[in-house]
């Protein structure tokens, strides 16, 4: 059983255009990976992330390029995430972003009415006060994400490699 991602990129006028990524996760894995290629074949990896420890509630995951080159880092910061899932990402030079479910009645439903775990969310990071970027789990039959930057100077491999990690890891 694994979850798939296909990541592509949007025209001007929001309609899907042509993909950018590809990943595969298995589930229940004690050191969890995800690699992402440039297409379906997974032939050619473009980026991954790699948790640092075995499962941890508050595990760091380093990104890195497909060279293996630091990209940056994310963890979930687990206090923060009792109620309302919070995630802090760092890039290399640039400071750290802080990306919180927007909706405490949304977070709280999700946690505490397993049946309702599909419910959309919507995630705001931002670095300091300043937003960086958003992830929109949308309705529907397939999961859907829609991803907006905001900051030009983010590193738009490391904003994949989170928001592929918000659905991978968030009910872990």
């Amino acid at each position: 059983m694994v979850n798939q991602y296909e990541i592509h990129a949007s025209s001007p006028d929001g309609q899907e255009a042509g993909l950018l990524a590809f990943a595969q996760q298995k589930r229940l894995a004690f050191k969890e990976q995800v690699t992402l290629y440039t297409d379906d074949t997974k032939q050619q990896p473009l980026l991954g992330f790699k948790a640092r420890q075995r499962i941890d509630l508050g595990a760091t995951y380093d990104v890195t390029d497909a060279a293996g080159q630091p990209i940056g880092l994310f963890k979930k910061s687990f206090a923060a995430s009792l109620l309302r899932s919070t995630w802090v990402l760092e890039q290399p030079g640039y400071g750290e972003m802080t990306g919180q479910e927007r909706s405490m009645f949304v977070a709280i439903l999700r946690r505490f009415v397993d049946s309702l775990s599909w419910l959309p969310y919507h995630f705001d990071f931002t670095i300091g006060e300043r937003p960086g970027f958003s992830v929109v789990r949308k309705w529907g039959l397939r999961d859907r994400f829609h991803v907006t930057i905001t900051d030009p100077n983010l590193d738009r491999r490391l904003v994949v490699a989170m928001a592929v990690a918000l659905d991978a890891l968030q009910s872990r």
